[in-house]
């Protein structure tokens, strides 16, 4: 039985709509890798193409034009194998085939575009010559590409400035699954997960729809960690260096910034990660920050005291924090390379160690910045305009910080404090009074007119006490699965 396609309802709509209009489609999807993109592709198209061919990582331009005419010749049925020896000529030589072809859509399908795009192969301008001389003065030709090194399809296709400038008719971004995508993802696979342990499990491996069906349904969230990562033969052991190598073509200095932002819960700004880094302070820098974003590895934001500061300039540009929010990356530097005893139940034995406890609490405050729409929703202020970021005292003579704050276009901030714990969490004499000194450094550092309202996330919920009546608004990691309209 083929797998059936979970979620992804309005991306699918927006192809088929794209695959059955009356005039020619050129569509760019892109995402991290593993996040289903080629799966949507060919639910969409039902997997009738008039020509499909996935660049090969690594190939050389004659590996990649032999790969080329290996899938034009399975789609004309020709015994003959034609190598082109640019790709002029084999673009060339998929539009003979397409023109031979009966009246109605042909749909064709590029995977992984990026990686055909070697070094001085004039891949791109072939690309360009294809479309712009010859497909789109048809009516019926939908060309889909998609790749996972996000930056590069950016750069390359949606923010082109050469032949392809405005060329695409659509581009479509796939995200991961959200906490109650992945809820209906184990539903409908026979898992019992609880919404706790479905949690957990998107903590460690994120929303990738492909790390989720690595999972067995007969074992614990704890088994399935513990195989997937720290087993003899691990899936996901060396899947780092493999995520990064395949997004980035010199992928070092990107590693070297997620290595720096892992240990810092709320970032660290651009002078912080150059000394880090020991990098140099150039464009060449913020370009490997900017691609990290692109490929929403990381995240930027102004702080709230610094907002107004912000125009440009060196010292404007130390204002913006930058914050790792990929779960595999952030599971990766505490637990995978922490194993240095090759501990094949190392996900267990760790489980509710001090190591495990600080994860945790970093991941839940992650999971949370990653579902900001349905905090908005859980805080019925869905149609405000509104900045979230972490915050932290600019006075060096106090020391306070705030998890996550949201700062709303009516006048108003959220200052959130976030827990994860086992069980309903209790604010204690001492710990109201830490939260009444927050809230007066947030309030006196700031300077802000704003209104301020404390409002705490948690797993299950504040237990009741004389001390709890601080909290304002209280949400809970339910409030997390939303689905969203």
């Amino acid at each position: 039985m083929a797998p059936k396609l979970i979620g992804r309802t309005f991306e699918l709509n927006l192809l088929q709509e794209y695959l059955s209009s009356d005039h020619s489609e050129f569509v760019a999807v892109y995402g991290r890798r593993r996040v289903g993109k080629t799966f949507l592709i060919r639910k969409a198209a039902s997997d009738n193409f008039a020509f499909f061919v996935t660049g090969m990582y690594r190939a050389t331009k004659a590996e990649q034009l032999a790969n080329f005419a290996i899938a034009l010749q399975k789609s004309t049925g020709s015994e003959r194998l034609s190598i082109q020896k640019n790709w002029i000529l084999a673009f060339y030589e998929l539009s003979r085939h397409l023109e031979k072809l009966p009246e109605g859509n042909k749909i064709i399908f590029i995977d992984e575009l990026p990686w055909m795009d070697t070094a001085k192969s004039g891949f791109i301008a072939a690309l360009e010559n294809f479309w712009n001389s010859w497909a789109v003065l048809r009516n019926d030709i939908k060309l889909i590409v998609c790749g996972s090194a996000t930056s590069w399809m950016i750069n390359n296709l949606i923010r082109s400035k050469g032949g392809l400038h405005n060329r695409l008719t659509h581009n479509i971004v796939l995200n991961p699954f959200t906490l109650g995508e992945c809820e209906v993802y184990f539903k409908e696979s026979g898992f019992s997960y609880s919404r706790k342990q479905i949690a957990e499990c998107y903590m460690a491996l994120g929303g990738i729809p492909y790390y989720l069906s690595m999972m067995d349904k007969s074992k614990s969230v704890s088994q399935n960690l513990d195989y997937l990562f720290f087993s003899a033969n691990a899936p996901l052991k060396d899947e780092f260096n493999d995520i990064y190598r395949a997004l980035f073509k010199n992928a070092s200095t990107h590693i070297d910034i997620v290595t720096a932002l892992a240990t810092k819960q709320m970032g660290l700004n651009r002078q912080e990660l150059l000394t880090a880094t020991r990098q140099a302070d150039n464009g060449a820098f913020s370009t490997f920050l900017e691609e990290l974003e692109q490929c929403g590895l990381i995240r930027s934001y102004v702080p709230f005291a610094n907002k107004i500061a912000i125009g440009g300039g060196k010292r404007q540009k130390n204002k913006i924090i930058y914050q790792l929010v990929d779960f595999y990356t952030l599971f990766y530097f505490n637990f995978v390379k922490q194993n240095s005893y090759h501990d094949e139940q190392f996900w267990t034995t760790s489980y509710n160690s001090p190591l495990h406890n600080t994860w945790a609490g970093l991941s839940f405050e992650m999971l949370c910045l990653n579902h900001l729409s349905q905090i908005k929703q859980a805080l019925g202020i869905t149609g405000v305009q509104s900045l979230a970021c972490s915050w932290r005292s600019n006075d060096t003579t106090i020391s306070e910080q705030f998890d996550v704050m949201i700062d709303r276009k009516d006048d108003t901030v959220n200052l959130c404090e976030i827990k994860y714990a086992n069980d309903a969490f209790e604010i204690t004499k001492d710990y109201e009074a830490r939260l009444i000194k927050k809230i007066n450094a947030f309030a006196n550092v700031t300077a802000t007119r704003k209104s301020l309202i404390l409002t705490m996330i948690t797993s299950f919920g504040v237990k009741p006490n004389t001390h709890s009546a601080i909290i304002q608004k209280e949400l809970t990691l339910n409030d997390l699965f939303r689905p969203l309209p």
